[in-house]
């Protein structure tokens, strides 16, 4: 199965998911939302291609992907804390191998999806693409990004906010292309993201700064 197909199940489940138990969707960084404009007339010839995401980038190199349960690796330990207050999501609709915790009935939200890739490409082109999702959601507005090694791999970072459904969001969303243990050297593509109500992020941001400073990638 592509990269492409994997990522955008995992993102349709948590939508599914979160829908159903709190009224608002979540956020969906692997769709390929529109930003508002001014409208202009442009000729056809003069169309620019649309920005290409990771999910594109590595599905035009030939890259396949299988969801993993991060916590089994044996060839790479990746963590996420649960600060107090917390708790895992358990939904049985969640993609196979989500981790996705909550705080109250809806946001704020933090999510940890990891894929294992097979095939050629570059990881350093590849995480180039990481932040495309973010930067067409509706009415983004970028506070922070950086394409700096994250624990020493190929990583890109976003936090912003943007509207949902008339409601104003705030989302830090991390990409890292990890190598595991030799000899094996499997790589893999993890995605980090908490998300919450802008409103409310100062209020929230002891938490959210806890996950984020806990979130790590190493090999074992």
């Amino acid at each position: 199965m592509t990269v492409r197909s994997l990522v955008a199940a995992a993102a349709a489940t948590l939508v599914a998911v979160m829908a159903a138990g709190c009224g608002t969707e979540a956020p969906d960084y692997q769709s390929v939302w529109s930003t508002p404009s001014q409208t202009t007339t442009v000729p056809p010839t003069s169309a620019v291609a649309a920005p290409v995401n990771i999910a594109g980038f590595l599905e035009q190199s030939g890259v396949v992907g299988q969801p993993v349960v991060f916590d089994k690796l044996t060839d790479l330990t990746i963590s996420m804390p649960t600060p107090q207050g917390w708790t895992p999501y358990q939904g049985t609709n969640l993609a196979p191998g989500t981790r996705m915790i909550v705080k109250g009935d809806t946001y704020p939200t933090a999510m940890l999806m990891v894929f294992r890739l097979e095939g050629d490409f570059d990881a350093r082109e590849a995480v180039t693409h990481g932040n495309v999702d973010a930067e067409m959601s509706q009415n983004f507005r970028e506070l922070n990004s950086s394409v700096a090694d994250f624990a020493g791999f190929p990583s890109s970072m976003i936090e912003g906010s943007y509207d949902l459904n008339g409601t104003r969001m705030h989302s830090y969303n991390r990409i890292v292309i990890a190598t595991g243990a030799a000899p094996d050297n499997q790589r893999y593509l993890i995605q980090f993201t908490v998300t919450g109500y802008a409103e409310d992020a100062a209020d929230e941001a002891p938490d959210i700064e806890e996950i984020i400073d806990g979130f790590t990638v190493e090999v074992p």
